[in-house]
């Protein structure tokens, strides 16, 4: 298990660093591309079947996102706009 652990966690370095050697629209469109392949996945199976490396990469990754920062402000001006678009 080691040894596909350092698998996965390089291949995931190569292709951060390959990332950020692209330009930000590149980024975008893959985003969406990637994101509309989660949603299609997401539609045929209902939970998958993470192996503990998967867990690893994903937990290290989700670290790297920035947290949202809430205030009862923002929620507020939230409601505000949704009372507004209707």
């Amino acid at each position: 298990m080691s040894a596909s652990l350092v698998y996965l966690l390089l291949r995931q370095i190569l292709q951060m660093l390959t990332q950020l050697a692209r330009d930000g629209g590149a980024k975008d469109v893959e985003l969406l591309g990637l994101r509309h392949q989660v949603a299609v996945l997401r539609r045929q199976v209902h939970r998958p079947d993470l192996q503990p490396a998967d867990r690893v990469v994903l937990a290290a990754l989700s670290r790297l996102l920035p947290r949202p920062r809430w205030t009862a402000r923002c929620i507020e001006r939230w409601q505000d706009r949704g009372r507004l678009e209707r």
